[in-house]
């Protein structure tokens, strides 16, 4: 999808996504002026094997052998950078530069810190491309929640479609961008848990990944006093800009229900927590868009349909490639950090001014 053609002249930009569910890796290219004219290339998706899933578990909080498990990382990245490029004809000297947003680890913007593992610079040597990395460690400093970081890309694609209009991206952690009017009519904010509780439950209690297309939520029961009771989180309180850590939100609270029954009040329970948010947007949406892993799963869809107040789609119903969304986002966030230009602002993070951020690592 071409949102405008004139891109052809530009060279590519290539975006890198390790979400916090565990699934894998995209990676996909745009053309872009780091505004408003962008071109979507071709993507490519690269699920983590058991071991790799395991290794990046480990190191969630910051503990256990980051700085080898950073390592395995980088290296599996740089090898989707090449599995991408070969398969679309594409050699690296035709890409301006890589966004890399490795993987969260841990994540505390109370304390001023978070923590995304990824070597750039290696990176960089691997693939022969410049590669832009570390974008939400300048906004945290500033005073913001360094996420989400996709609200300016989500903007920039939806300048053309009705307004006000919301775009939730169910990752690990759910995030919720609305747009209004405006060039700076963006408000975002992390809205709860995403995928990562129920793929957490499934494999603790299942031995699977992930509740494939909503199996076991379908077989299941919602349990209205557990999932009330996780509602009750002063977290759906708090005025926006506000984020999350994968792990702020437990599985404790269904322990006591069958793998069934959990999956089903954990998948209610990401419903919920979306539909809460839509009660700080400062004008009622006419249209919800669904980005990320979680609209793949038709019981979380039929739930988030049944509790929103406003027509319920996949981002694919206006021409958004959502498999490859964020990545693309990272790569439009690349070039906008070689610019100067903003990747944050006041209303989709909480940062006190626009502020620009990420580290540049060249090439040799």
């Amino acid at each position: 999808m071409a949102l405008n053609p004139s891109t052809d002249t530009q060279p590519w930009a290539l975006g890198l996504m390790s979400g916090t569910s565990l699934d894998g890796i995209d990676a996909a290219l745009i053309r872009s002026d780091g505004l408003r004219q962008i071109e979507m290339g071709p993507s490519v998706s690269l699920p983590y094997d058991d071991d790799m899933r395991a290794q990046l578990r480990s190191v969630v909080g910051g503990a256990g052998a980051v700085k080898e498990v950073e390592r395995a990382l980088t290296l599996r990245h740089a090898a989707v950078v090449r599995e991408l490029l070969a398969g679309a004809g594409i050699a690296p000297g035709d890409v301006q530069v890589i966004g890399f947003h490795g993987h969260t680890i841990l994540h505390r913007p109370e304390e001023r810190w978070t923590w995304q593992i990824g070597d750039g610079a290696l990176l960089a040597e691997e693939t022969g491309i410049d590669v832009v990395c570390d974008m939400r460690s300048r906004d945290v400093a500033l005073g913001g929640e360094g996420a989400p970081l996709v609200p300016l890309y989500q903007a920039a694609l939806a300048a053309a479609l009705p307004r006000p209009l919301a775009v939730v991206n169910v990752g690990g952690v759910a995030n919720v961008t609305w747009i209004g009017d405006g060039a700076e009519a963006v408000l975002a904010f992390d809205t709860g848990p995403g995928n990562a509780l129920i793929n957490d439950w499934v494999e603790s209690h299942g031995g699977e990944p992930l509740d494939r297309d909503g199996a076991l939520a379908k077989a299941g029961r919602v349990d209205l006093a557990a999932l009330d009771a996780l509602l009750d989180n002063p977290y759906f309180t708090r005025q926006p800009p506000k984020s999350l850590d994968r792990d702020d939100f437990s599985k404790a609270g269904v322990e006591q229900l069958s793998l069934e029954d959990g999956a089903a009040t954990l998948t209610a329970f990401t419903a919920a927590s979306v539909a809460l948010a839509g009660g700080f947007f400062p004008q009622p949406v006419e249209r919800w868009l669904i980005t990320g892993g979680g609209r793949h799963n038709p019981v979380l869809m039929a739930a988030l349909a049944d509790r929103l107040q406003a027509p319920v789609d996949p981002v694919e119903a206006v021409g958004w490639q959502g498999d490859a969304l964020e990545a693309q986002a990272f790569a439009y966030l690349a070039l906008r950090s070689l610019a100067g230009l903003p990747l944050t602002l006041p209303g989709t993070t909480g940062v006190r001014e626009a502020a620009s951020g990420g580290q540049h690592h060249i090439a040799a």
